[in-house]
């Protein structure tokens, strides 16, 4: 397997997703035509691991897939993005996980129905810490607990700052937080680790607890929210015209990843990471509206913000 120097390496979910445009998602009970349907690449880690390579990083990504159709797919779009495969597994008599996306053509916002094989799990033993150590960056998504620990850990010995992307509430995922330097969760997710619901309160508190160097969270349209160096940060999301929210943190993720490696500061950061997040909404698949960072930058400079003042 390579053991090659990498920028940055994510052990995480991949999914191939079928998505179906609709004119409305319809009421419970009803029924609505289908105006289009396409097999899509995606998955949480998967697809942030793409945001970095299209950026320009050498990425790896740890993780599985089935010996079916949606598994041969999802590899073959790892690798003509470039991707290290090489701590990727196959898992013989497994389906891949999949997802099947309803996108409401008229807001952009999608519903997600999704499955995986307990067979796709990643285990502690198959860590390998090479995979882990020859990074800059350490990308997690929190799922198979036990494996991210491995990783985790392995990272912090080696000083190599973790980045993680909370949005499912694992078992035991809080054994994580000690090991995270970034953590910028998904908007319900730390309210229902913690149960505050205040989210400047939240923050604060994976700080001073857990140890969290800079812990944020995604608002969705609204930005994201982080605690940096004793002082919150927000930033606000950019307005476009919203084809398709899928995989919008996802890319956000990705993008913090490439710009904390570049070393820019949290503002701009933040700031980099909504616009990235916001263009590839434009387009429909999780990938579909993954832009460059020339284009990131000039909605930057142009682009109207969604302000909300409850974070500022």
């Amino acid at each position: 397997m390579a053991r090659s120097k990498v920028d940055v390496v994510g052990l995480g979910l991949n999914a191939t997703d079928t998505v179906m445009t609709v004119p409305k998602f319809p009421a419970l009970g009803g029924k609505e035509r289908v105006v289009s349907a396409s097999m899509q690449a995606g998955g949480q880690m998967a697809t942030a691991m793409v945001t970095c390579s299209r950026l320009g990083l050498k990425v790896r990504y740890i993780g599985k897939v089935g010996d079916d159709v949606g598994g041969r797919f999802q590899l073959a779009s790892l690798r003509r993005e470039g991707l290290d495969v090489g701590y990727t597994q196959v898992v013989r008599g497994a389906a891949t996980q999949y997802g099947n996306i309803i996108v409401d053509q008229a807001t952009g916002e999608r519903t997600i129905f999704w499955d995986r094989d307990a067979r796709l799990t990643v285990q502690p033993k198959e860590i390998k810490p090479a995979a882990i150590t020859s990074a800059r960056l350490l990308h997690l998504d929190g799922c198979d607990v036990d494996a991210a620990l491995v990783a985790a850990r392995l990272a912090h010995r080696a000083q190599i700052p973790v980045l993680a992307d909370l949005d499912t509430v694992y078992k035991n995922v809080e054994k994580l937080f000690p090991y995270i330097d970034y953590l910028i969760a998904s908007t319900q997710f730390l309210p229902a680790v913690t149960g505050h619901a205040d989210p400047f309160k939240v923050l604060e508190n994976m700080a001073r607890v857990y140890q969290v160097r800079t812990p944020g969270m995604t608002l969705g349209r609204d930005g994201a929210l982080v605690y940096h160096e004793g002082k919150f940060l927000y930033s606000p999301g950019f307005v476009v015209e919203t084809v398709d929210t899928t995989g919008a943190g996802d890319v956000f993720h990705g993008a913090f990843s490439y710009a904390l490696l570049a070393g820019w500061d949290m503002v701009r950061t933040l700031d980099f990471s909504n616009a990235m997040a916001a263009l590839n909404c434009t387009v429909l698949g999780a990938r579909g509206g993954i832009k460059s960072q020339a284009e990131a930058e000039h909605l930057m400079a142009t682009g109207t913000r969604h302000m909300n003042k409850m974070y500022n």
